[in-house]
Parts: structure tokens; C-alpha cells; sequence
């Protein structure tokens, strides 16, 4: 009788997560301490990964600031408030997969190009084959090769230095 007095206040004060609301996703009492360890294991295996690639770039950046927001807090609730990205739950299981392709990305390197590999370089109007998609942008207005002109040889008249070429709110097409 005297613990349930002393004990119930005590775990209601607490607020223990009973649930994550998710299908197969349990809690995890000790999340914080569990991202903190993940997200510094995750510096350090990130390492092998060449400092220029944008791979790299990126996940450092995000986990960096993940565990920074984790070490400032210390509820759970906080982390999930001021990081925005799901429950601390999907947070360790979303690190896991970091860790995992990591070590993925780590034995394929894409950011590696094979001493072997030959790439063929087509110049201006080459045929193109037919497996190769066409990135050619459509045509510029008529406008932009008057100005161009205009400008490759020297007559480009230019507007009163007083007078704005384009009052706010005018519209620019007439």
C-alpha cells in the first residue's frame, strides 16, 4: 500500500511511452542513449568514404546535427519535436539503415571510376544512338538574339540611369 502511494506518482510523472502507434515497432526505453550511439558510430564508419563526395557530405551533415540535438536533450519527446523527422524509434531504425549502407556504399564505390572504363564523348551535331536520350533545351526566344546581337556588337542602348527599365508592379509582357 505505502509503495503504490509513493510509486504511482513516480511513474506518472515519468510518462513511460506504452506504445510507438507503429505495427512492429516496440519502444525503446533507452532511445537517447541508443541514437547517441548510433549517430557517433556513424561519424566514424562514414570516414571511409572519400571527404569530397556528396554522399559523405551530406550524411555527416545530417548526422552531426541529429546528434547534437540529441546530446541537448534529454526527453525523448524533445528530440522527436525539434528534429521533426517521426518517433526516436524510426530514428534508431532509420540510423541502422545508415550504418548498413554505409558499409554497402563502401564496398561498391560508385564515386570510383575503373581504370578501364572508356566513355565516348559526343561533340555537337555527331548522330547520336538510338539508346541515348536527347537533352537538347528548346529554343531560346527571338528576344534573347536580338539582345545578344545587340551586345556582341556594341549597340546596345541602354535605359536613363533616373528611370527604372521596369516600374514595380508593370507588367513586362505587353
Amino acid at each position: 500500500m505505502f509503495l503504490r502511494r509513493i510509486a504511482r506518482p513516480l511513474m506518472m510523472m515519468a510518462k513511460v511511452k506504452e506504445t510507438t502507434g507503429i505495427v512492429g515497432l516496440d519502444v525503446v526505453p533507452n532511445a537517447r542513449e541508443v541514437l547517441i550511439n548510433l549517430y557517433r558510430k556513424t561519424l566514424e564508419e562514414i570516414k571511409a568514404v572519400p571527404e569530397d563526395e556528396g554522399y559523405r557530405k551530406a550524411v555527416e551533415s545530417f548526422t552531426r546535427h541529429r546528434l547534437s540535438v540529441c546530446q541537448e536533450e534529454a526527453n525523448s519527446e524533445m528530440i522527436e519535436k525539434r528534429l521533426g523527422c517521426g518517433q526516436v524509434e524510426e530514428l534508431i531504425e532509420e540510423a541502422q539503415d545508415e550504418l548498413k549502407l554505409i558499409g554497402h556504399m563502401n564496398e561498391w564505390k560508385p564515386w570510383g571510376i575503373p581504370d578501364d572504363y572508356e566513355c565516348e564523348v559526343i561533340e555537337n551535331d555527331a548522330p547520336v544512338p538510338k539508346h541515348v536520350p536527347l537533352h537538347r533545351p528548346g529554343p531560346l526566344p527571338e528576344e534573347f538574339y536580338k539582345t545578344l546581337e545587340a551586345v556582341t556588337s556594341g549597340k546596345l542602348e541602354t535605359s536613363k540611369k533616373d528611370e527604372p527599365a521596369i516600374a514595380s508592379g508593370e507588367s513586362q509582357s505587353k
